[in-house]
């Protein structure tokens, strides 16, 4: 070796060591990403943020009507209101009319849940079934329900029947569309894989098919739920002589401002109720989508 090398070999030692002190340094000056995991939000204060909207809606209109500012002609005072509700349910007309309307929406929400399911399954699972049913449902969806009103006058006349057909017409789309596009998600691997193992017909879509596509069911149950209750409003206007519709009528006719108040808050409440029944459902058949939405 000769002496230039053995100079020259200490020198690369030290700058070797050199950057890699410099290299360490800056290193050293990283911050090492932390993700910022979300508290889930505790029960008292998420029910307590829910209820400011409706408590805050409440509180101005009390304070219109205390004014002035609301006439009474217009919307009787949250007072007044709430006596009307007590007259009503004190000589059981409330009650008798509410049961009569859940009757109604029930009857037409599990026709259409049924055979919203039943379709969407055959369209969604068979090409055959898809090419020949899904052109005329859409077709049939694209129609709003409001405007059968008339024509189920004609066909049905003025009874139940053209209620709970109306609601269930109404409720049907929803959990088709949901329903046939959850079944087209479902993995196809899997579905090969059990008829491979001999699993084939209904077992194969009552095992595999159904649980897969369970989250887009539960959507359209949602949106069919809330549907419902649009549906009721619309067919308790057809000539009824009984339900929340015919106190709305009745109440109209005498310009009670109050027993109005309190149909339209019935109705309310029983769209929140669909609403709360479905999240319940939803809740109870995929509890990992709760803890998924904690936050």
């Amino acid at each position: 070796m000769t002496a230039a090398s053995a100079h020259a070999a200490p020198a690369r030692a030290a700058s070797g060591e050199a950057g890699g002190r410099e290299a360490g340094g800056a290193h050293a000056g990283l911050v090492v990403p932390r993700p910022r995991v979300p508290r889930p939000r505790r029960r008292g204060v998420t029910v307590a943020l829910r209820t400011l909207g409706p408590l805050a809606l409440l509180g101005g209109w009390w304070l219109a009507s205390a004014t002035g500012v609301l006439s009474p002609d217009v919307l009787a005072s949250p007072a007044t209101v709430a006596d009307a509700a007590r007259e009503l349910w004190a000589d059981g007309q409330l009650t008798g009319a509410l049961r009569v309307s859940l009757t109604r929406a029930v009857l037409g929400l599990a026709c259409g849940l049924a055979a919203g399911l039943l379709l969407g399954v055959v369209t969604g699972f068979s090409r055959l079934g898809e090419e020949l049913l899904d052109s005329p449902l859409q077709l049939l969806r694209a129609l709003p329900f409001l405007s059968l009103v008339p024509l189920f006058m004609v066909w049905f006349g003025i009874g139940e029947s053209a209620r709970v057909i109306l609601i269930a017409v109404a409720t049907t789309f929803p959990m088709y569309v949901s329903t046939a596009g959850g079944v087209r998600n479902v993995d196809r691997r899997l579905l090969e894989a059990m008829r491979a193992f001999g699993l084939g017909g209904w077992r194969l879509v009552r095992e595999v098919v159904l649980p897969g596509a369970l989250p887009s069911l539960l959507a359209g149950f949602r949106l069919s739920m809330t549907l419902s209750v649009i549906a009721l409003i619309a067919a308790e206007e057809i000539n009824s002589t009984s339900g929340i519709g015919y106190l709305m009528t009745q109440a109209q006719s005498f310009s009670r401002t109050d027993i109005l108040s309190v149909c339209v808050l019935v109705y309310g409440l029983l769209g929140l109720a669909a609403d709360l029944l479905a999240r319940g459902a939803e809740r109870l058949l995929m509890p990992w989508r709760a803890k998924e939405a904690a936050r």
